[in-house]
C-alpha cells in the first residue's frame, strides 16, 4: 500500500531501528518506548488490522517471530507482554497489522 507508514519502513523508504527480519517479518524499535524492550513486529505485506487478516499463517509467524525475539532480547525468562491493537477504538494508530513485545519491566493489569 503506497501511503502505509509501515509498508515504507518495510520497504526502506522510511528509517527504522530495524533488529531482526525474516521470513515475511520485520521487527523494529518503537519510537515511544512504553517498556525498556518495546518492538513493533510486523508483517512485510500489507494487511491493514486484525479484522482484516485472512492468513492465519501470519498470524502465528507474528507470534512465533515475537516469541523468538523475546529470547534474543533477554526477555523470555522472566516475562512478556505481547499486545495487538486493532482498529482506532483498541488504540491501532497505524493501520498495519503489527504487534508490540513489551518486557524488561513487570506488566500490571489492566493495561489500560
Amino acid at each position: 500500500m503506497p501511503d502505509c507508514l509501515f509498508c515504507k519502513v518495510a520497504a526502506g523508504q522510511i528509517p527504522a531501528a530495524v533488529v531482526k527480519r525474516g521470513d515475511g517479518m520485520l521487527a523494529f524499535k518503537d519510537i515511544n518506548p512504553q517498556a525498556p524492550t518495546h518492538l513493533l513486529v510486523i508483517p512485510t505485506i500489507h494487511v491493514a488490522s486484525l479484522n482484516e487478516a485472512r492468513d492465519a499463517s501470519v498470524l502465528g509467524a507474528m507470534l512465533t517471530f515475537a516469541r523468538d525475539l523475546a529470547q534474543e532480547q533477554g526477555i523470555a525468562q522472566r516475562g512478556y507482554r505481547v499486545v495487538l491493537n486493532t482498529n482506532p477504538d483498541g488504540g491501532q494508530t497505524v493501520l498495519h497489522l503489527h504487534l508490540h513485545l513489551l518486557g524488561g519491566r513487570p506488566m500490571t493489569w489492566p493495561p489500560g
